[in-house]
């Protein structure tokens, strides 16, 4: 029998970590009592496997049996709820490793914890738009957009179906620098007509906003990390986290407190 005395922490981590069967399997008995046949159609491992996991598992007290029944105990259930946390926090990390730079996380208040459940879309070489089509999925679910920062939809091919869902119905404001605004109308002047005939768009300016875009929807947020010297997107991450919307709500309503109108009709300030 094992012994807490000789077995430190970092060693049951080890013991759990060596193989994804022992974690899938102790994490099955702290949902539901189970079977050795039900644990082994579960990870898939051998019968030979599965009984010597088992055993080792009740070694820990992690487990018990109970006639052919397997189920956890409470310091079981306990460090079943502890990995799934810890994998968790790891899968967060891993998919924002590598676009970490793009995101506001340190400067603005957004913590990981908010983006622990997110959709995290990251450019790839083969699909650069894959965070700009990310983009356009979610216009086509909602019935109010606000947008501030770097401009994302108005991108391709999210410009198209921008200009689309404004003239049927969507309500849009969005905060651009003077420079954007100005750019958009004397550039795309067929795409603006029609969105500002239909009523449906404001815009205001702001001289001094973030590196990043932020969109909030009807049902969820979302956040786009741009590369700066290529301008081109490498990151959107959308969620529906209560914390998530308050932090884009604020930061959005705190830069509209600071920017100014511009009369469509008009020329651009």
């Amino acid at each position: 029998m094992l012994s807490s005395a000789t077995n430190s922490p970092l060693d049951d981590v080890e013991f759990l970590a060596r193989s994804e069967h022992r974690v899938d399997a102790l994490d099955a008995l702290a949902r539901r009592p189970r079977s050795r046949t039900g644990l082994r159609e579960l990870t898939g491992v051998s019968r030979s496997t599965i009984g010597r996991t088992l055993r080792e598992l009740e070694d820990r007290h992690w487990i018990r049996r109970d006639g052919h029944q397997y189920e956890a105990t409470q310091l079981g259930a306990f460090v079943a709820s502890g990995m799934r946390d810890l994998i968790g926090r790891l899968e967060t990390e891993q998919k924002l490793r590598d676009v970490w730079q793009w995101l506001p996380f340190e400067e603005s208040g957004f913590t990981i914890e908010m983006a622990s459940d997110a959709v995290v879309t990251v450019a790839e070489s083969d699909d650069p738009y894959r965070p700009v089509n990310r983009f356009e999925s979610l216009l086509r679910e909602t019935d109010r957009l606000r947008f501030v920062g770097f401009d994302l939809a108005l991108l391709e091919p999210c410009r198209d179906e921008l200009a689309r869902r404004i003239v049927d119905g969507m309500q849009t404001e969005i905060i651009d620098p003077p420079s954007v605004a100005r750019y958009i109308r004397t550039t795309y002047p067929e795409h603006c007509s029609g969105a500002r005939e239909s009523g449906n768009l404001t815009v205001r300016l702001h001289d001094d906003l973030p590196p990043y875009g932020i969109a909030i929807f009807d049902r969820r947020i979302a956040i786009s990390g741009h590369n700066p010297e290529s301008g081109t997107v490498r990151v959107l991450i959308d969620t529906d986290t209560p914390a998530a919307r308050e932090w884009a709500e604020s930061v959005y309503d705190s830069c509209r407190r600071e920017s100014r109108s511009l009369a469509l009709e008009g020329a651009p300030e």
